[in-house]
């Protein structure tokens, strides 16, 4: 909603009295309206998505592609603004090696998602007793590309690809991931800034409800007040996963209950989405006095995530992240490798538009880091059936080097940072 003009809400304030003040003018008229962290937030403009789109183009003319398709998801948002959800109809993206994108939709849902897509395009709806499938392979077919090589999106799911290769028998329906990945991996300055608030609103969040975490909570008292301030600041919530004592030992949780009570270790991995764009962070820390064993671990953590960082320079290896941080781990006895306790998963994902994005810091990955890619740096330490940590803040990757999206704490006394 636009807020009034200042000269306006001037003129509004002084013809109330005070006492009818709150009942007339709405919440975020008041002078003492609580500003947003997303406020005066810039989102992807039309610019940048055709910016995008001639990457693509440029790609697609390299690898020998017609073509390239995706489904509903975020690789269509990102090249065409369009947002819907997956379902059992398809709604296809057609992005050829030149021209305008195409996008293929049931009719019925035609003004619904013509209201999110911010590129021309050409649209081609389908009837319910039409073949989708058929009416992108007209489209194709129109713009000469139906005997060409047409990349697929990797998320694609197998139904949308059998229909495609069926309805194109002409083409050869192969991977587009080379394109996607090609576009996708290297944030812009623009896709940067947008990350950097989810993580600003998140680490806020976080500090917030350290706060007033107290005896008695349990994992949804705690993901509440994450999930009340994440949204008071003008983000989505993404995830809050909460994990209590030994369910902390377990990655992603466990149905044990769980109740914060002196000693416990409390593992909180939080992210939300501002514009499109995730955060995503944690943070361990002890409900009272920790024991020399939790500092230790804790302290290992923190160093484990700085080793990652160091090692993710331009021109390495994404796998070699993973493999410094295993070699640290090891000359401290834990692991080796994925080994219990240890580090039993990767030392981070890349991050976007998506909270999991290709590629990632595990030990094969061979990909090679570049200037604007995007990762969690995250390698915990997990001991079963005692307890687990996890340090998570993200980087992105600059010509000089690694930049922090948030500052990891250097101290389990001050695990907030």
């Amino acid at each position: 909603m636009t807020a009034l003009h200042p000269l306006r809400r001037r003129e509004l304030l002084a013809s109330l009295g005070a006492g009818a003040l709150a009942a007339a003018v709405p919440a975020w008229a008041r002078p003492d309206a609580p500003r947003k962290m997303t406020d005066g937030v810039a989102l992807i403009g039309p610019a940048e998505r055709q910016a995008r789109l001639e990457r693509a183009q440029a790609l697609m003319v390299k690898l020998g592609l017609s073509a390239i398709v995706t489904e509903a998801g975020s690789s269509m948002d990102y090249f065409t603004g369009a947002q819907w959800s997956r379902s059992e109809r398809p709604v296809l993206a057609i992005i050829p090696r030149e021209g305008q994108v195409g996008m293929v939709m049931p009719k019925f849902e035609e003004p619904s998602i013509r209201q999110s897509l911010s590129v021309p395009a050409e649209v081609r709806p389908w009837e319910e007793d039409e073949n989708a499938y058929a009416i992108a392979a007209g489209l194709l077919a129109d713009r000469k590309l139906a005997s060409g090589t047409i990349g697929v999106e990797e998320t694609t799911r197998d139904f949308i690809v059998e229909g495609l290769t069926q309805a194109l028998p002409s083409a050869k329906v192969a991977s587009g991931a080379a394109v996607f990945r090609g576009c996708r991996m290297i944030k812009t300055p623009a896709e940067i800034a947008l990350m950097q608030v989810a993580a600003d609103i998140t680490v806020a969040a976080l500090r917030h409800t350290h706060a007033n975490v107290r005896a008695g909570m349990g994992p949804k008292d705690i993901a509440a007040l994450m999930s009340d301030f994440t949204v008071a600041q003008g983000a989505r919530v993404s995830f809050n996963l909460i994990l209590i004592g030994e369910a902390s030992a377990y990655p992603h949780g466990s149905r044990q209950p769980q109740i914060v009570g002196e000693g416990q270790v409390v593992l909180m991995d939080c992210g939300c989405n501002v514009g499109g764009y995730e955060s995503d962070i944690s943070r361990t820390f002890v409900f009272g006095e920790p024991t020399a064993r939790q500092r230790k671990v804790w302290n290992d953590v923190a160093r484990g995530q700085q080793v990652a960082f160091e090692a993710a320079q331009i021109g390495a290896e994404a796998g070699s992240v993973d493999r410094a941080v295993r070699a640290y781990y090891e000359s401290l006895g834990w692991g080796p490798r994925y080994k219990l306790p240890g580090l039993s998963h990767r030392t981070g994902h890349g991050i976007g538009m998506d909270g999991h994005e290709p590629v990632n810091f595990v030990m094969s990955e061979t990909t090679r880091l570049a200037p604007g890619m995007c990762f969690s740096d995250e390698p915990g330490i997990y001991i079963p059936d005692e307890f687990g940590v996890r340090l998570e803040d993200c980087i992105h990757l600059t010509p000089q080097g690694p930049k922090w999206f948030s500052e990891p704490p250097k101290s389990l006394d001050k695990p907030m940072g």
